[in-house]
């Protein structure tokens, strides 16, 4: 898909930082909230995890999660209210967990409402949808936002993600499933939590409300992996080199490439057997093969992912540090969903 969506505002909640622009100069400083968190191991040992400091560790749940979205929704709100008023319609597309013991329908219900609740504090009334689950839901909600736009030029679309892994009940089936980066476990992850949010305009609109174009979206695509990470085959990444070659189709290689790669990639070995099978499928797609994994700075955040890569390409951008004009960020969920999101610097 070729959308006509300019990234007009973003915000953020992190581990490690309380914002988009923190958040974003503490991933590239190599900064990591990785520490003990009060979760006894199987073997009484604390787990290793990245949590928000300013969250009660004892809360758990929407208890957790409530904060991290709204405070990532408020961020982007700012923005906007510094803008000439917006009479057109507003949709928030939320990114969410794939279900799980911790996490299931009547969470993702109580959800909506609370992130409805956010949008009203904000003086908004936006019609609210789930779009996506896990790591990839987010790459969906831009899917949907593109038609959304399309149908509706004069429309704002609000892309959150928000995630946390930090309930004791999620916990306990991820060490079941020996998934926490624990000693012992050989590819296991950082349980993190954390929120992500990006809205995008389309260009006209963006130049009425007078605000700044921080990011083009160039290509957005979604696939399915049948190879699951409890595939006895493992993967051959047809899945996300389907979704990688849909986003990147807009380009014209081999003069343009995408220049920063920012994956999903966790510590978990199946998503980087995934991405070497991808590289190989897709290598006239990248200047380079390196990548930027953050997970080992904020842990795996889950379904806030991939507002949170469009972040960091946003600010690579904004603050001149970015290695060329194309970023693409990229992502995976358990249950089969693949995604890729590809950036192009504003001119």
């Amino acid at each position: 898909m070729n959308p006509r969506l300019e990234i007009v505002a973003i915000g953020a909640r992190t581990p490690v930082g309380h914002d988009a622009v923190s958040s974003a100069a503490a991933v590239r400083a190599g900064i990591a909230r990785c520490s003990e968190y009060p979760f006894a191991t199987p073997d009484g040992a604390p787990l290793i995890a990245a949590a928000d400091a300013r969250i009660d560790p004892l809360l758990e749940g929407n208890a957790r999660l409530e904060p991290l979205l709204a405070s990532a929704l408020a961020e982007a709100a700012r923005t906007l209210a510094a803008a000439p008023p917006h009479h057109g319609p507003h949709h928030l597309l939320l990114a969410l967990p794939e279900a799980r013991p911790g996490f299931g329908k009547r969470e993702a219900g109580e959800l909506l409402g609370l992130a409805l609740a956010c949008m009203r504090r904000a003086g908004l009334q936006a019609e609210v949808r789930i779009a996506g689950h896990g790591h990839a839901g987010a790459v969906q909600a831009v899917e949907q936002a593109a038609r959304l736009v399309a149908d509706d030029p004069d429309a704002l679309c609000w892309v959150a993600g928000v995630d946390s892994w930090l309930h004791a009940d999620t916990l306990l089936w991820l060490e079941d499933q020996r998934r926490c980066a624990q000693p012992g476990v050989r590819s296991g992850f950082i349980p993190g939590e954390a929120a992500g949010c990006i809205v995008l305009a389309h260009p006209d609109l963006r130049r009425r409300l007078r605000l700044p174009a921080l990011a083009v979206v160039r290509g957005v695509h979604t696939a399915r992996e049948a190879h699951l990470r409890t595939s006895e085959t493992g993967t051959f990444g047809a899945g996300m080199s389907d979704a990688v070659a849909g986003a990147a189709s807009v380009l014209r290689l081999p003069d343009e490439q995408v220049d920063a790669h920012y994956n999903d990639i966790n510590g978990e070995r199946y998503r980087s057997e995934e991405w070497g099978f991808v590289a190989m499928r897709t290598a006239a797609v990248w200047k380079s093969l390196q990548y930027e994994a953050p997970a080992d700075r904020w842990g795996d955040v889950g379904a806030a992912f991939v507002p949170l890569g469009v972040i960091l390409g946003v600010q690579s951008f904004r603050r001149n540090y970015a290695p060329g004009l194309c970023a693409m960020i990229t992502a995976g969920s358990d249950a089969g969903l693949r995604g890729a999101l590809l950036l192009q610097r504003p001119i």
